[in-house]
């Protein structure tokens, strides 16, 4: 009787090998806090050394980085898929309300993760630009005016999601409280603006 080897390892190019590191990145900090997650558990499960981590992210708070962007990245893509598949003479109320649902069950889906739990100092200029994109897609959905209330209510509007997403994700989610939480951020924002705009 042979023994059979193990078929060889194939050699990942630079992209592959990052996409496996963030990967990894990404299942290790859905299941454990910032502080608990290592960079050479990180390594072991893309299938690489700490070094080759290092190498491409420069440190842990980098790569949580990186995770975090990618993740955020991901939501805002289904924001604008939601609101591009809307007929062209949607209400600014309903394009605004499909923008709820999505990030609503883009946090259904990253519930069990710790991701905003406990971050790095990285992460917050992650999470300010795409704070600014959100506010550029409510300004051109909305049109507010100039006035400094205008830009405190779409603040509080994201900040009342914010709120609102994390205790319903504390809950587990449930399906029954997705369209009322989403109600009540639209009627928080209406009442800050006044009404719609458009």
């Amino acid at each position: 009787m042979t023994a059979t080897r193990p078929a060889p390892r194939r050699r990942l190019g630079p992209e592959e090998r990052r996409a496996a590191i963030l990967a990894a990145a990404r299942a290790a900090f859905a299941t454990a806090s910032y502080g608990e997650v290592g960079v050479p558990e990180v390594a072991r499960q893309a299938g690489g050394s700490p070094a080759i981590v290092f190498h491409y992210f420069g440190s842990k708070e980098c790569l949580y980085a990186a995770v975090l962007e990618a993740d955020l990245a991901h939501l805002a893509d289904r924001q604008r898929a939601a609101d591009e598949a809307l007929p062209a003479n949607t209400s600014a109320r309903d394009r605004v309300r499909t923008w709820v649902l999505a990030r609503l069950d883009h946090v259904a889906a990253h519930a069990r993760g710790s991701l905003a739990r406990e971050e790095p100092a990285a992460a917050a200029g992650v999470r300010d630009r795409a704070r600014e994109a959100d506010l550029a897609f409510l300004t051109e959905v909305l049109q507010p005016t100039d006035a400094a209330r205008d830009r405190f209510s779409l603040l509080g509007f994201l900040g009342f999601l914010d709120a609102a997403g994390a205790a319903w994700a504390s809950d587990g989610c449930p399906e029954d409280d997705r369209h009322p939480l989403a109600e009540a951020a639209l009627g928080a924002l209406q009442g800050a603006l006044g009404d719609w705009r458009r």
